[in-house]
């Protein structure tokens, strides 16, 4: 075998590791155990580009470096195969999402398996599978029948809070709650319907139906959560979202606020990720108080940070949604706030927090009482407030916060200075010359003598709206009966979607699952007509995956106390306060029910940066159907034009190729230079529109995985930004190309020796073991790659074709390149896979220094290069220096006036 024959080499090693189930990991608990885990992916009919599977080979890279070290390795692979993209294609065609999912699945695992992962397929998980879901719906169950109690500060099973109603009532609950539960007593819980019980109960339960302010989209016919919307559309397809209220399930997810802020301390996460939870979950101290409107019983509650600039309160300003718009807006003012109502709710949230610059707002026509002065001041509505931040009602300090400030100069009201240059209290009555702590001690001590306010810790984060009116996700478990929620039977479960005749909502917009015929309970109970967010199964999958085919439980407690949690999770930061807030969420809450021993999903997570296309472009002559080489272009006035990448090479268009796939310019004229049409290059995101999508079956069919694998881990570090450059992925390819020739002779010929490894071999062998190891646990890949070239390229030099030697190189460079160092192990003679082969052993005293190459000056210029052993006294170095010709030949017979010598440095002589 003359060279090396990638494409059969790597079809033979997946079927081998497919046949032999080499990465099965087995529930052996005597072993040391590592999970390694990428974020679960939707199969899009796309399929994968280029860009997808750079985490996905760091990732293996890890889980295959790990086996050889001695590992349990838990390295799985499933699908996230809910979701809007199955279901719009759906409502065009008609045909039913499982079949779109299906086919994309399967397109999936076909690139993924050309790559040459490590994956345990035995393992797979699809969240649209009922044997999956079933287990969603069951974990539905649990939040639904959990309260969360503050003093334990931990979620507990509903019968507790039942207990404690039926002796107490609720008057010594602590609890998180909705905001408007009643007091009563255990004789009036005794008395109380069981209708009424599920009603409070409901406003107990972490899995809760209340009405709430929410994104809906009215082109997708479904709500969308905040990181759903962008600027007022739906991130996917662009349509226009506007708020509006609606029953929807919630999840209580703000109880376990300060949890998750806390948690965030002890993991191995990247800074920017942590810090983008602890903004959304928002964490404030300060004090709530209500302010008192003119000749009227209702209050307006709000939030504040600085109550110390209380006395700087010149006007409120409410959220266009609060409840208290519509009550206290008066006749003369109400046609202007209800205008300016339907405007404002239709602005998403990330909208109106961002334009700072926008000042807009309606005046109620009511007046609210300071409760410090006593005197009247006007109660406005503006868009800068939101209704699911602390209160929605904001008293207003022009003076100390920057958009009441713009606020009040633009509808031209007050602004009292209460804080000097010194951070000292101005203007503010008993508060006056206090610091800004002392006077917001003072000022929570007063409102607690009045009885007008207390000292408050507030989140921004809010509940997690937990509903959409889809057809392609979970049924949600719930029948209802006189209007009340409640839960199936456990063996009911699952309960799997029915056939329905569209996907869309019905004539009278309810979901689509009100298409379905008898679509309830054999009793004759209406179910649960929406269907969970996509976030539901991605939220827990971490743990099925230790126990995927358990028919009687979501995990074997056994397993998942051995498997813990993900020892490393590999994905995009574009998920922080989405899927990674609310796994774990779903966690801490499983952890407090006792289902699993840690609270916490993943302990390590990298965020891969993305590979960037790199676009070229060719010139048309404006009018004609013409097209200038770049370097000519300037000489014409041109338009640049996208052209598909994989027709051109190295800049260089294929110009039969390009007439191909624009067949209009076949009988286009083309300016050349030096006989070839160069094009234009530009970085930019990988996208059809841009014709710069570089497909992986593509690339393998050409180059292989292995160069594949190994040139996405070349271009740099893994958490950057990089551009994907088809230009450079050659000289990968012919390093795996002299990576064999090591093995062979001249001939081509399978040859290698069986003498004892030289010095100059073993300490090139010894660096790579060293660099790999080293790189890998901090995952460094990319300076990896350039070990192993340098290793290859001193033992071309030497002639090694050492057997000892090359075997250890095979096994370092095995979790980069597997197919190509599968092939080569099995040359050497060995039986099995090389992943069950170990590591090899670093030996530090191959890589000692023990001699030094010096450059020898005469008057500073270098004259020759001489090696003496470290431990060389002074004086021989003096000696052999002199004794050299080409140095004598400078010296020239002249006396020598010194010689200095920097041990490791220099030697330089001075005549």
């Amino acid at each position: 075998m003359s060279e090396y024959q990638f494409r059969e080499t790597e079809k033979k090693w997946q079927t081998y590791w497919e046949e032999n189930k080499v990465f099965k990991a087995a529930d052996d608990f005597s072993k040391p155990k590592y999970y390694t885990l990428d974020m679960f992916p939707y199969p899009s009919g796309a399929g994968l580009h280029v860009g997808h599977p750079l985490g996905y080979i760091a990732s293996d890279i890890v889980a295959r470096y790990k086996k050889q070290q001695g590992f349990n390795v838990l390295h799985p692979m499933g699908f996230d195969s809910f979701g809007l993209p199955a279901e719009q294609y759906a409502i065009q065609t008609g045909q039913h999402p499982a079949v779109t999912t299906e086919q994309n699945i399967k397109r999936y695992i076909e690139q993924l398996k050309n790559i040459g992962f490590a994956y345990d397929w035995d393992r797979e998980v699809r969240t649209s599978d009922p044997s999956f879901y079933k287990w969603t719906q069951w974990i539905f169950m649990q939040l639904f029948n959990s309260w969360y109690d503050l003093v334990d500060d931990k979620a507990r099973h509903i019968l507790v809070l039942e207990e404690h109603f039926e002796k107490t009532g609720n008057q010594l609950v602590k609890a998180a709650c909705d905001e408007d539960v009643e007091s009563f007593s255990a004789e009036d819980w005794f008395n109380f319907s069981d209708e009424k019980k599920q009603e409070i109960l409901l406003k107990y339960r972490i899995a809760y139906l209340s009405e709430a302010v929410v994104n809906w989209c009215p082109a997708l016919g479904t709500v969308l959560s905040n990181d759903e919307v962008k600027d007022g559309f739906s991130e996917r397809g662009g349509h226009p979202v506007e708020r509006k209220k609606m029953m929807q399930w919630s999840m209580r997810i703000s109880a376990f606020a300060d949890r998750l802020l806390r948690g965030l301390e002890d993991l191995d996460w990247p800074e920017p990720v942590k810090e983008m939870q602890r903004n959304w979950i928002g964490k404030s101290v300060g004090a709530q108080l209500a302010f008192r409107l003119e000749d009227s019983d209702e209050k307006i509650e709000v939030f504040t940070t600085r109550i110390d600039t209380i006395y700087g309160v010149t006007f409120m300003v409410l959220a266009p949604e609060h409840d208290l718009v519509e009550k206290i807006t008066t006749d003369e003012q109400r046609k202007e706030v209800e205008e300016y109502v339907n405007v404002a709710k239709n602005r998403s949230e990330r909208e109106r927090m961002t334009e700072v610059k926008r000042v807009s707002g309606a005046f109620t026509g009511a007046y609210a009482i300071h409760p410090f002065t006593n005197e009247k001041i006007p109660v406005w509505i503006g868009d800068y407030v939101l209704a699911g931040y602390g209160t929605g009602a904001v008293m207003a300090v022009p003076s100390d916060d920057d958009r009441d400030k713009a606020f009040a100069e633009h509808f031209e009201l007050p602004i009292v200075e209460v804080v000097d240059e010194h951070d000292k209290i101005i203007n503010s009555d008993f508060l006056t010359g206090l610091s800004i702590k002392d006077a917001q001690m003072k000022a929570i001590d007063y409102m607690r003598d009045k009885g007008i306010g207390y000292a408050k810790i507030n989140y921004r984060m809010r509940d997690a709206i937990f509903s959409r009116q889809r057809y392609w996700g979970e049924p949600v478990p719930v029948y209802f009966k006189n209007g009340i929620p409640y839960l199936l039977e456990e063996d009911q479960l699952p309960l799997e979607l029915p056939e329905v005749d569209k996907y869309l909502p019905t004539e009278d917009g309810e979901p689509p699952l009100a298409r379905a015929n008898n679509w309830k309970t054999e009793d004759g109970f209406e179910l649960e007509k929406s269907t969970m967010p996509g976030w539901a199964g991605s939220s827990w999958y971490m743990f099925r995956y230790m126990d995927a085919n358990n028919k009687d439980h979501f995990v074997d407690e056994n397993k998942q106390k051995y498997w813990q949690n993900v020892d490393l999770y590999i994905g995009g930061s574009e998920h922080a306060t989405g899927h990674l807030l609310y796994s774990r969420f779903w966690t801490k809450f499983l952890y407090d029910l006792g289902f699993l021993s840690v609270d916490e999903p993943f302990q390590k997570m990298i965020n891969q940066g993305m590979i960037q296309g790199r676009s070229n472009f060719i010139y048309r002559v404006e009018g004609e159907n013409k097209f200038v080489s770049h370097g000519l272009k300037d000489l014409y006035k041109t338009q640049a034009l996208h052209v598909d990448v994989n027709i051109v090479d190295n800049d260089v268009l294929d110009i039969e190729a390009f007439k191909k796939w624009r067949p209009e310019n076949e009988n286009a004229e083309f300016i050349l230079e030096d006989g070839k049409y160069i094009c234009g290059a530009e970085v930019e995101k990988m996208s059809k529109s841009k014709y710069n999508v570089v497909n992986p079956d593509d690339v393998i069919e050409k180059y292989g995985a292995d160069t594949l694998r190994l040139y996405e881990m070349f271009l740099g570090p893994l958490e950057q930004f990089k551009p994907w450059n088809t230009n450079g992925i050659d000289g990968t390819h012919k390093f795996l190309k002299k990576f064999w020739r090591l093995f062979h002779d001249a001939e081509g010929n399978f040859k290698v020796n069986d003498s004892e490894p030289s010095k100059q071999e073993l300490k090139a062998l010894h660096q790579a073991i060293q660099k790999a190891e080293y790189d890998i646990e901090n995952f460094s890949f990319n300076t990896s790659v350039s070990t192993f070239m340098i290793c290859v390229n001193t033992l071309t030099d030497l002639k090694s074709n050492n057997r000892a030697v090359l075997s250890d190189l095979v096994r370092i460079i095995a979790p980069y390149a597997p197919h190509i160092c599968e092939e080569l192990w099995h040359l050497l003679g060995n039986e099995g896979s090389v992943s069950e082969a170990g590591w090899p052993q670093f030996n530090p005293d191959f890589v000692k220094e023990d001699e030094h190459t010096y450059p020898v000056s005469v008057n500073g210029k270098h004259r020759d290069n001489m090696t003496f052993a470290l431990e060389t006294p002074k004086e021989e170095i003096e000696k052999a220096v002199l004794e050299n010709p080409k140095v004598q030949k400078w010296i020239d017979g002249k006396p020598i006036k010194k010689m200095i010598i920097v041990p490791k440095k220099i030697v330089n002589v001075v005549v």
